[in-house]
């Protein structure tokens, strides 16, 4: 795990907090990290108690989770809750974020929900749907619709930051959702250590050459567009990214393909694709909301405009999510079928793909 979590740890500067709260997104901004410099007066103690004095807003049951977990390192060495710090020393800390004081109104929203249990939930969110209120969406996001299903009815109550991971706002399907403490930093491990089960069916422009492939490179904000991220290919810039993708079907100006994270970094699916030229279909931000393949032709032109007023969003779906459940060790496996929207593109472009093979035909 410690190589995992070098990133993670060796990016951040003395004494900060860095966690992001985007509306949408998915990956490891979901967490916050801390360093801490040792002062020369500083007596002998524990390590848990040190953080507990400089972290008042984080109970010490929740360090002593993260240490536990392994989320934190003496002088870059794992340490034990019983490990004693002294001057000099560098603490880091990493822990899942937990949002605390926001002022949170429980709303009656119908949620699709996959599996429940007293550690967690999963819930297949729809397309459109903001998963943390912030930037605009204060009101209607899963957060919002979690507080009025789960009864909670005060900003303190901790259930509402145990958010593990996001998906996007315009991206339907699963997510896993903690209900405490142990659950979320178990889950936020199997995702730091990229064990997490996550695949993803998706409609690109273009047809693929390969049936199959990887794409890796480093992802990072957009320097001319700060709502766009971009691969850095030499690594200078951004997070290592890491996406495997697998041809499902072939429709002739799209394909239809299966992706699995083996990171989490924001937009990554949508800005690896795009990367490799093959950006995902009706993607307004990262250029899949123009025609990308295909004729000149007006008929053309209307069928693409049809098929964007179909499924006025990504083509994006998290079909499957897999994880080993936190208390009983069990392997979970969900899958939820594409979304009713995707389905109607998919048959539209199947009748049109077919039209024109019978056309080359019959030439």
């Amino acid at each position: 795990m410690s190589e995992e979590l070098d990133e993670i740890f060796g990016e951040q500067p003395d004494i900060c907090d860095d966690s992001v709260d985007s509306a949408d997104g998915d990956g490891q901004q979901m967490f916050e990290h801390f360093h801490f410099d040792v002062d020369g007066g500083q007596a002998p103690l524990r390590v848990d108690k040190y953080l507990s004095e400089h972290l008042q807003s984080t109970s010490r049951h929740r360090i002593q989770l993260a240490i536990k977990a392994g989320y934190v390192r003496v002088n870059d060495k794992p340490a034990k809750a019983n490990t004693l710090i002294r001057p000099g020393d560098r603490v880091a800390f990493v822990m899942p974020y937990q949002r605390r004081g926001v002022d949170i109104l429980p709303e009656n929203i119908p949620l699709d929900i996959v599996y429940e249990d007293d550690d967690l939930l999963v819930v297949n969110k729809p397309a459109g749907m903001v998963v943390h209120p912030g930037h605009g969406h204060f009101s209607g996001t899963l957060v919002n619709a979690l507080a009025f299903h789960l009864g909670i009815q005060s900003p303190d109550d901790e259930r509402l930051g145990l958010l593990v991971h996001r998906i996007d706002k315009d991206t339907s399907g699963l997510l896993v959702v903690a209900k405490n403490d142990e659950a979320q930093i178990n889950l936020a491990r199997q995702f730091f250590v990229h064990s997490i089960d996550r695949f993803y069916t998706a409609i690109v422009w273009g047809n693929i050459k390969e049936n199959e492939g990887t794409v890796e490179g480093n992802i990072g904000r957009a320097p001319a567009d700060r709502l766009r991220f971009k691969v850095f290919p030499d690594g200078s810039q951004g997070k290592t990214a890491v996406t495997h993708y697998r041809v499902l079907e072939r429709l002739g100006y799209v394909t239809v393909v299966e992706c699995r994270l083996e990171t989490g970094r924001t937009h990554q699916i949508r800005v690896h694709m795009n990367h490799i030229g093959h950006p995902l279909f009706n993607d307004d931000r990262y250029d899949g909301s123009q025609i990308r393949e295909g004729t000149i032709y007006a008929k053309y032109r209307q069928f693409i405009e049809n098929c964007f007023k179909i499924l006025p969003r990504q083509a994006l779906h998290a079909r499957t999510l897999g994880f080993i459940h936190p208390r009983t060790g069990k392997h979970m496996l969900f899958e939820c079928p594409v979304p009713d929207d995707m389905t109607a593109l998919l048959d539209k472009w199947r009748k049109y793909s077919a039209n024109m093979a019978e056309c080359m035909d019959g030439e």
